[in-house]
Protein backbone atom coordinates (compact mmCIF):
# COMPACT_ATOMS: atom_id res chain seq x y z
CA UNK A 1 0.00 0.00 0.00
CA UNK A 2 1.36 3.40 -0.99
CA UNK A 3 1.69 6.68 1.18
CA UNK A 4 -1.74 7.88 -0.22
CA UNK A 5 -3.60 5.09 -0.04
CA UNK A 6 -2.51 4.71 3.52
CA UNK A 7 -3.22 8.59 4.92
CA UNK A 8 -6.47 7.94 2.72
CA UNK A 9 -7.04 5.62 5.40
CA UNK A 10 -6.28 7.14 8.13
CA UNK A 11 -8.34 10.08 6.99
CA UNK A 12 -11.68 7.84 6.51
CA UNK A 13 -11.37 6.32 9.97
CA UNK A 14 -10.80 9.24 11.57
CA UNK A 15 -13.94 10.71 10.17
CA UNK A 16 -16.04 7.48 11.38
CA UNK A 17 -14.36 7.90 14.37
CA UNK A 18 -15.33 11.75 14.33
CA UNK A 19 -18.90 10.54 13.75
CA UNK A 20 -18.93 8.21 16.14
CA UNK A 21 -17.91 10.80 18.81
CA UNK A 22 -20.31 13.19 17.40
CA UNK A 23 -23.07 10.27 17.74
CA UNK A 24 -22.42 10.57 21.72
CA UNK A 25 -22.72 13.76 22.62
CA UNK A 26 -25.46 14.34 20.01
CA UNK A 27 -28.69 14.31 21.25
CA UNK A 28 -31.13 11.94 19.16
CA UNK A 29 -28.20 11.14 16.97
CA UNK A 30 -26.70 7.78 18.47
CA UNK A 31 -29.16 7.18 20.71
CA UNK A 32 -33.07 7.26 21.31
CA UNK A 33 -34.01 7.29 25.15
CA UNK A 34 -36.72 5.24 25.76
CA UNK A 35 -38.00 4.94 29.68
CA UNK A 36 -34.79 3.46 31.70
CA UNK A 37 -32.84 2.17 28.23
CA UNK A 38 -31.65 3.83 24.96
CA UNK A 39 -32.42 2.90 21.20
CA UNK A 40 -28.71 2.64 19.85
CA UNK A 41 -28.04 3.48 16.40
CA UNK A 42 -23.61 4.00 16.80
CA UNK A 43 -23.60 0.16 15.77
CA UNK A 44 -24.36 0.76 12.24
CA UNK A 45 -21.24 2.93 11.93
CA UNK A 46 -18.99 0.70 13.25
CA UNK A 47 -20.61 -1.63 11.07
CA UNK A 48 -20.50 -0.21 7.71
CA UNK A 49 -16.23 0.56 9.01
CA UNK A 50 -15.92 -3.40 9.20
CA UNK A 51 -17.79 -3.77 5.88
CA UNK A 52 -15.74 -1.20 4.30
CA UNK A 53 -12.91 -1.21 5.58
CA UNK A 54 -12.06 -4.25 7.27
CA UNK A 55 -11.70 -6.51 10.53
CA UNK A 56 -8.81 -4.03 12.45
CA UNK A 57 -10.57 -0.88 11.83
CA UNK A 58 -14.12 -2.41 12.43
CA UNK A 59 -12.76 -3.75 15.94
CA UNK A 60 -10.79 0.01 16.13
CA UNK A 61 -13.84 1.63 15.89
CA UNK A 62 -16.21 -0.31 18.10
CA UNK A 63 -13.38 0.33 20.63
CA UNK A 64 -13.76 3.84 19.88
CA UNK A 65 -17.11 3.46 20.43
CA UNK A 66 -16.60 1.74 23.89
CA UNK A 67 -13.81 3.77 25.20
CA UNK A 68 -16.95 6.68 25.06
CA UNK A 69 -19.09 4.56 26.79
CA UNK A 70 -16.92 4.08 29.23
CA UNK A 71 -16.11 7.43 29.67
CA UNK A 72 -19.17 9.49 29.31
CA UNK A 73 -20.84 6.86 32.43
CA UNK A 74 -18.77 8.39 34.79
CA UNK A 75 -19.13 11.72 33.43
CA UNK A 76 -22.50 12.48 31.81
CA UNK A 77 -24.61 8.70 31.80
CA UNK A 78 -27.44 8.89 28.78
CA UNK A 79 -29.53 7.12 31.57
CA UNK A 80 -29.13 6.25 34.85
CA UNK A 81 -28.60 2.56 33.99
CA UNK A 82 -25.35 3.80 33.01
CA UNK A 83 -23.82 4.82 36.27
CA UNK A 84 -24.50 1.31 37.15
CA UNK A 85 -23.50 -1.03 34.32
CA UNK A 86 -21.38 0.62 31.84
CA UNK A 87 -18.50 2.03 34.39
CA UNK A 88 -17.54 -1.70 33.75
CA UNK A 89 -15.04 -1.69 30.96
CA UNK A 90 -16.13 -5.66 30.16
CA UNK A 91 -19.61 -4.52 29.62
CA UNK A 92 -18.67 -1.14 27.67
CA UNK A 93 -16.06 -1.78 25.85
CA UNK A 94 -15.57 -5.37 24.74
CA UNK A 95 -19.26 -5.85 23.09
CA UNK A 96 -18.40 -2.92 20.62
CA UNK A 97 -15.20 -4.26 19.62
CA UNK A 98 -17.38 -7.49 19.02
CA UNK A 99 -19.70 -5.67 16.54
CA UNK A 100 -16.43 -5.47 13.80
CA UNK A 101 -15.06 -8.75 14.71
CA UNK A 102 -18.27 -10.44 13.90
CA UNK A 103 -19.34 -8.22 11.29
CA UNK A 104 -16.43 -9.18 9.64
CA UNK A 105 -15.73 -12.90 9.90
CA UNK A 106 -19.60 -13.24 9.37
CA UNK A 107 -19.58 -11.64 5.96
CA UNK A 108 -15.87 -13.45 4.72
CA UNK A 109 -17.70 -16.94 5.47
CA UNK A 110 -20.68 -15.78 3.94
CA UNK A 111 -18.71 -14.41 0.99
CA UNK A 112 -17.13 -17.73 0.20
CA UNK A 113 -20.69 -19.66 -0.02
CA UNK A 114 -22.90 -17.13 -1.53
CA UNK A 115 -22.31 -14.75 -3.99
CA UNK A 116 -24.77 -11.72 -3.32
CA UNK A 117 -23.11 -8.88 -1.70
CA UNK A 118 -26.11 -7.40 -0.39
CA UNK A 119 -27.37 -10.61 1.60
CA UNK A 120 -24.06 -11.16 2.92
CA UNK A 121 -24.15 -7.52 4.20
CA UNK A 122 -27.60 -7.71 5.56
CA UNK A 123 -27.28 -11.14 7.40
CA UNK A 124 -23.52 -9.61 8.56
CA UNK A 125 -25.11 -6.38 9.88
CA UNK A 126 -27.56 -8.40 12.26
CA UNK A 127 -25.06 -10.53 13.65
CA UNK A 128 -22.84 -7.57 14.15
CA UNK A 129 -25.77 -5.56 16.08
CA UNK A 130 -26.99 -8.94 17.71
CA UNK A 131 -23.68 -9.51 19.14
CA UNK A 132 -23.42 -6.17 21.11
CA UNK A 133 -26.59 -6.77 22.64
CA UNK A 134 -26.35 -10.13 23.69
CA UNK A 135 -22.83 -9.74 25.28
CA UNK A 136 -24.01 -6.34 26.83
CA UNK A 137 -26.92 -7.89 28.63
CA UNK A 138 -25.59 -11.42 28.77
CA UNK A 139 -22.86 -9.57 30.87
CA UNK A 140 -25.48 -6.98 32.88
CA UNK A 141 -26.99 -10.72 34.34
CA UNK A 142 -23.54 -12.23 34.64
CA UNK A 143 -21.94 -9.45 36.24
CA UNK A 144 -25.22 -7.81 38.00
CA UNK A 145 -27.35 -10.49 38.70
CA UNK A 146 -26.70 -10.79 42.89
CA UNK A 147 -27.16 -7.20 43.00
CA UNK A 148 -29.79 -6.31 41.34
CA UNK A 149 -31.40 -4.04 43.80
CA UNK A 150 -29.61 -1.62 42.47
CA UNK A 151 -30.70 -2.43 38.91
CA UNK A 152 -34.42 -0.01 38.90
CA UNK A 153 -35.50 -2.51 42.26
CA UNK A 154 -35.51 -5.21 40.33
CA UNK A 155 -35.58 -8.55 42.02
CA UNK A 156 -33.29 -10.98 41.25
CA UNK A 157 -35.75 -13.41 39.94
CA UNK A 158 -37.53 -9.89 37.39
CA UNK A 159 -33.91 -9.10 36.21
CA UNK A 160 -33.95 -12.05 33.18
CA UNK A 161 -37.11 -11.19 32.05
CA UNK A 162 -36.12 -7.46 32.12
CA UNK A 163 -33.16 -8.37 29.98
CA UNK A 164 -34.86 -10.51 27.81
CA UNK A 165 -37.55 -7.89 27.39
CA UNK A 166 -34.97 -5.61 26.03
CA UNK A 167 -33.68 -8.52 22.98
CA UNK A 168 -37.07 -7.66 22.26
CA UNK A 169 -37.75 -4.17 22.28
CA UNK A 170 -34.33 -2.67 21.80
CA UNK A 171 -32.15 -5.28 20.25
CA UNK A 172 -34.08 -6.99 17.58
CA UNK A 173 -34.92 -3.57 15.89
CA UNK A 174 -31.64 -2.31 16.19
CA UNK A 175 -30.79 -5.36 14.41
CA UNK A 176 -33.44 -4.79 11.47
CA UNK A 177 -31.96 -1.14 11.03
CA UNK A 178 -28.69 -2.29 11.07
CA UNK A 179 -29.64 -4.47 7.88
CA UNK A 180 -31.35 -2.05 5.99
CA UNK A 181 -29.25 1.25 6.97
CA UNK A 182 -25.52 -0.40 6.80
CA UNK A 183 -25.28 -2.37 3.40
CA UNK A 184 -26.51 0.75 0.95
CA UNK A 185 -23.84 3.18 3.28
CA UNK A 186 -21.38 0.44 2.52
CA UNK A 187 -21.75 -0.80 -0.65
CA UNK A 188 -21.53 3.02 -1.51
CA UNK A 189 -18.54 3.74 0.46
CA UNK A 190 -16.55 0.48 -0.97
CA UNK A 191 -16.91 2.05 -4.88
CA UNK A 192 -14.77 4.90 -3.59
CA UNK A 193 -12.65 3.01 -0.93
CA UNK A 194 -11.78 0.03 -3.43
Amino acid sequence: MNFKNKTFNHVLFALFSAIIIIQNFVPFFGYIPIGPVNLTIIHITVIVVTLTMGLKAGALAGGVWGTITLIRAFIWPTSPLDTIVFTNPFVAILPRIMIGVVTFWTFKALSKKVNYVTFNMCVSAISGSLINTLLVLGQIYLFYNNHSQTLYSLNTHALLPYLLGIIVTNGIPEAILAACIAPSISKALKKVYS
